[in-house]
């Protein structure tokens, strides 16, 4: 995301003085606690119900809660004076970042553990800054492919421990790498389209977007026999919903109109560990001791690449706003 901006929307320049760097740190921490934990709440619920059935519903509850707070909040005048271009420019990122990135993820989820794929999905910023040299003209300077090289190299050893251990599914691994792709370009159309709207408008005609464009295949694919409500699924859809595509999104946001994106962005470099960490924890997955080799240069990458940028004054590549 470039500075001042979200992928919901331009942010107005900040309204109040920068935060500071106590209050920043603790704020960032608790959204990366949200957003990496949502992993395994999203495995939590998909063990009740199909994926895509999941997401609909998801989206469509997030979507018509953040409608309310957009016409509270922005006003029926600023929803009514959107520009055709921003609201399909919006459309086209909700297609990217919640149809293909969260609708492929969320299959692939369901074959693989949540921990592998929250450090697979955490390396978003590199394919980001990867992606935005030949797209958006973007230079890459020797620390940034430094850093690009080191998350590779962190990948290739997560990729080698899990998958010649049999711990996880190589189909699943292909689609969460389709996933990310989708997830990476629904980052970089927003840059490069820079659609206007209040913050919760946009959010609003993403997750809704997506949910319109997955029913079809959810119809077709998924039954709803399969959707048992136990305990696991109200908590997994609850936390998805209030905590992250509302509580996560909202978060970010008030981060951006107090601080640099680049400053927020910096510290992604926690995803890795903490997306083990959260699987552990709440599923009880197992975390290999190749792992915790992997992740070191993955989160030492995201850090170069997020350092650069703030310290050249370009925008960093950012966890996109639908993490999970």
């Amino acid at each position: 995301m470039s500075q001042g901006t979200s992928s919901s929307g331009q942010i107005a320049a900040p309204a109040a003085a920068a935060l500071s760097g106590r209050s920043l740190l603790l704020l960032v921490l608790v959204f990366c606690l949200l957003w990496s934990s949502a992993f395994a709440f999203a495995k939590m619920a998909l063990n009740d119900c199909p994926p895509l059935i999941l997401l609909v519903v998801r989206l469509t509850l997030a979507g018509g809660i953040m409608m309310a707070l957009a016409v509270k909040v922005d006003g029926r005048s600023r929803l009514a004076s959107m520009r055709r271009r921003d609201v399909l420019a919006l459309m086209l990122c909700g297609v990217l970042n919640n149809a293909v990135y969260l609708g492929v993820n969320w299959i692939g989820l369901t074959m693989t553990s949540s921990a592998y794929n929250a450090v697979l999905i955490s390396c978003n910023p590199l394919v980001v800054a990867l992606l935005a040299g030949p797209l958006l003209g973007e230079r890459l300077n020797l620390t940034k492919w430094i850093g690009l090289g080191l998350g590779l190299l962190g990948v290739v050893i997560v990729l080698r421990s899990r998958l010649a251990g049999g711990h996880e599914d190589a189909f699943g691994t292909v689609l969460i790498g389709i996933g990310m792709l989708g997830l990476a370009f629904g980052t970089l159309a927003f840059k490069y389209l820079k659609p206007r709207g209040g913050v919760w408008t946009g959010n609003a005609i993403q997750c809704l977007t997506g949910a319109l464009v997955l029913l079809p295949f959810a119809a077709a694919t998924e039954s709803l026999a399969d959707l048992h409500v136990t305990r696991g699924f109200l908590i997994g859809l609850g936390f998805l919903v209030f905590a992250v595509s509302i509580g996560g999104y909202g978060l970010w946001f008030y981060l951006l109109t107090r601080s640099s994106a680049t400053a927020a962005s910096s510290l992604h470099f926690a995803m890795p560990p903490l997306g083990l960490f959260f699987g552990w924890l709440l599923l009880g997955e197992p975390v290999p001791p190749l792992d915790i080799v992997g992740i070191l240069p993955i989160a030492l990458g995201i850090w170069l690449v997020t350092r650069t940028a703030r310290q050249t004054g370009t925008p960093a590549p950012a966890i996109s706003a639908s993490s999970s």
